[in-house]
C-alpha cells in the first residue's frame, strides 16, 4: 500500500460535492467542508507554468486559491512557495492490516456503529468544529458508518468511517475533553476495524496532521504504519487599501 493509493480511498470516503478538470489540475467544490474537499491537485502533467491556469479558475469561482502538494508534486511545491504561498496542515498518511486492530474485543456498550448519525454525535462533532458541511461530505461516501463510543456510563466521542475497495479510512475522530486519555480513541479505531472487516476490509487508515502529536502516538501504538505525508500551500488575500 502506497500513499498514492490512500488519496484515492480519502477522495472517494471523504468526498467533495464535484471535481472539475482544469488542464492538467483537478479542482473541488468543497461547499463549505474543509480543506481537503476544496483544494486543488496536480495530475502528473501539471507543470510550475500550469499553476496560473488553476489560480484563474479558482479565483473566478470565488474559491480560496489552496494547493494540495503529495511528494511527487516537488516542483508545484517549490513553484508555489515562490509565488508566495504558505505551507498549511502537513498531514501523515496511516496504514494498517485490519486485523492489527481487530485482535482485541471491543467492550460491552463502548462503542456504536450508526447511521444515519444520532443528534449526541453531531453535538460531539460540532464541538469539535464539524458542523452541518461536514457532515454534508459524510453523507456523500457510498460504504460508511459512524461510530459513537462511551465512557464511564456517558458519551465520549464519534467519528466516521467508509471504505474504497478494501481500505476503510476513519475520519473525523472527536473525544469529549472530559473523556479523554482514558483510551477511548482506540476503541473508536478497533470498533472501526470490525465493522470494516465484516465488509471485506483488509487494511484500516486514517489521515492526521503533523502537528496532533498525541493522535499521531496512538495510531504508532495502534500499529499503523506511515506510507505517505501531503500539504496544503495557500495564498492569503491582499486587502485592498
Amino acid at each position: 500500500m502506497t500513499s498514492p493509493d490512500l488519496f484515492a480511498v480519502s477522495d472517494a470516503t471523504w468526498p467533495a460535492a464535484a471535481y472539475r478538470p482544469v488542464g492538467p489540475w483537478v479542482l473541488r467544490d468543497g461547499q463549505g467542508g474543509g480543506k481537503r474537499v476544496s483544494a486543488t491537485s496536480a495530475t502528473e502533467a501539471a507543470r510550475p507554468d500550469d499553476i496560473a491556469l488553476a489560480e484563474a479558475d479558482m479565483a473566478a469561482r470565488g474559491q480560496s486559491l489552496l494547493f494540495t502538494l503529495q511528494p511527487k508534486d516537488a516542483e508545484i511545491d517549490t513553484a508555489l512557495a515562490d509565488r508566495g504561498y504558505e505551507v498549511v496542515d502537513p498531514t501523515n498518511l496511516w496504514i494498517a492490516p485490519i486485523d492489527r486492530l481487530t485482535d482485541l474485543p471491543v467492550p460491552r456498550v463502548t462503542a456504536f456503529c450508526i447511521w444515519e448519525p444520532l443528534a449526541i454525535m453531531e453535538e460531539i462533532w460540532a464541538k469539535g468544529g464539524i458542523g452541518p458541511a461536514r457532515l454534508a461530505v459524510m453523507a456523500r461516501a457510498a460504504e460508511k458508518t459512524g461510530i459513537l463510543a462511551r465512557w464511564n456510563e456517558r458519551p465520549a466521542g464519534a467519528a466516521f468511517a467508509a471504505i474504497h475497495e478494501d481500505v476503510c479510512m476513519v475520519h473525523a475522530v472527536e473525544i469529549l475533553p472530559e473523556q479523554r486519555r482514558q483510551g477511548v480513541a482506540s476503541w473508536v479505531m478497533r470498533a472501526a476495524a470490525f465493522w470494516a472487516a465484516a465488509r471485506g476490509a483488509r487494511h484500516i487508515s486514517v489521515l492526521c496532521t503533523q502537528a496532533n502529536e498525541g493522535a499521531n502516538r496512538l495510531y504508532s501504538s495502534l500499529g499503523f504504519e506511515t506510507v505517505g505525508q501531503y500539504h496544503y500551500r495557500h495564498k492569503r488575500s491582499r486587502k485592498v487599501p
